[in-house]
């Protein structure tokens, strides 16, 4: 009896081990995302077909979170996130099945141009100031490429920005690209109010906000280090699609 108690404590002991690093494998902080574009004249046949693949095939951890691009070069475009996922789950991923891949195929892509792109992002922590899964209608996002040597110099940069997002009451997502091109940090401000956000006056003078909390001339060294720590950086405005999206 007093075997059996101390090897059920063993055990248990060896499972409480594990939670941690259990959690850990399976965080859940990957995007993939995917960006097509429609025949001009197919813009109605595409949301149709892809409202329903997304409604059908992906939910879970390949659920869809579906946008349109509103401005910047993609604008007439579609912005598709899967996720988020671990990588975990996207080593099993595969075409999910052959059912979703016939139906990608013959009922979706018939209505695609030839234009499109993909990647993979993980969500950053401690750049952010709204948690992974914490979402809005519409976003703003920024993408910054860092000169080649000077990733953790841009990341350092944005640390800084975090102390001002936060102070003014912004909610922001940062990514990093991961395996899927050029460096690249996407910034992701999620308005939670609506476009109303951008509005002057909305809030407080961000300038003013960021050099309360680094000190007076911060922000012109801020700019300094953008043209010298960044290669390039461009902007857009999407609108989420509930209606094209999964469940």
């Amino acid at each position: 009896m007093k075997n059996k108690f101390y090897s059920t404590v063993k055990n248990l002991f060896l499972l409480l081990m594990l939670i941690p690093l259990i959690g850990i494998s399976q965080t859940k902080n990957v995007i993939s995302t995917s960006r097509v574009f429609p025949k001009i004249d197919k813009q109605l046949e595409f949301e149709k077909a892809l409202a329903i693949h997304a409604k059908k095939y992906h939910t879970g951890d390949v659920k869809w979170r579906v946008f349109q691009i509103q401005s910047g070069p993609d604008a007439g475009g579609y912005h598709i996130v899967e996720g988020p996922k671990s990588w975990e789950s996207e080593d099993v991923r595969g075409d999910i099945n052959e059912a979703h891949n016939n139906d990608w195929h013959k009922n979706v892509t018939v209505y695609l141009t030839d234009r499109q792109s993909s990647g993979y992002s993980v969500y950053v922590d401690s750049l952010s100031t709204v948690a992974v899964g914490d979402y809005s209608d519409k976003v703003q996002v920024t993408h910054i490429y860092p000169k080649i040597g000077c990733g953790y110099k841009v990341a350092t940069m944005l640390k800084s920005l975090k102390a001002a997002w936060a102070a003014e009451g912004s909610t922001i997502a940062v990514y990093e690209v991961n395996g899927s091109g050029e460096p690249q940090f996407a910034i992701a401000r999620r308005y939670k109010q609506g476009l109303k956000e951008k509005a002057d006056g909305f809030r407080t003078s961000f300038v003013d906000t960021y050099e309360k909390i680094h000190g007076k001339g911060s922000w012109g060294l801020y700019m300094d280090n953008i043209k010298e720590y960044y290669d390039d950086v461009w902007s857009e405005i999407i609108f989420y699609r509930a209606d094209l999206s999964s469940n």
